[in-house]
């Protein structure tokens, strides 16, 4: 398996995250799951799109979809910080700031707004999302189409060009 990629924020369109291949690491269910393309083993991805839901539950998480034209992909940003134990033992003000981080892109996400999303691949009853680590709200007009031609050159040169076997 290549993991030239794997803790690398690859720009995906939605059409290409969501046909990943999706495996376990073993046979334990509380092993991790892994995402691959081509063989390359992939962890974060980059998304550009327009927010087409939006569901928020205070201090708990913002769900919502990010639509690329391709796709619809399914994203989440937690807002639990403040009260999660995966938390507890970090700094108390680093916890603080990533809680207001997360709150101010939660502000951000509104219905209609082209959006950047990077994050983690994950998988939530078996279907593909990005639990979100960073949104941007874009203003640039020309950012989806931008996107879309990165993806494009990307999964010619670099996504797709398979490993030489060993």
């Amino acid at each position: 398996m290549d993991h030239s990629l794997h803790n690398t924020h690859v720009k995906l369109l939605a059409f290409d995250l969501l046909t990943l291949t999706q495996t376990s690491s073993s046979s334990s269910s509380s092993d991790p799951v892994s995402f691959s393309r081509n063989g390359a083993l992939l962890s974060r991805a980059e998304t550009v799109g327009t927010v087409t839901s939006r569901d928020l539950k205070p201090n708990k998480f913002l769900r919502f979809t990010i639509d690329d034209g391709t796709g619809c992909v399914n994203c989440i940003l937690w807002l639990n910080q403040l009260s999660s134990p995966y938390f507890s033992r970090r700094n108390p003000a680093d916890v603080r700031l990533i809680a207001q981080t997360a709150q101010h892109f939660a502000a951000e996400i509104k219905l209609g707004v082209v959006a950047r999303v990077r994050g983690k691949i994950t998988s939530y009853r078996g279907v593909t999302q990005i639990t979100a680590s960073d949104v941007v709200v874009e203003r640039d007009p020309n950012v989806e189409i931008l996107h879309w031609l990165d993806c494009m050159k990307l999964a010619r040169k670099v996504y797709n060009v398979v490993p030489p076997c060993k």
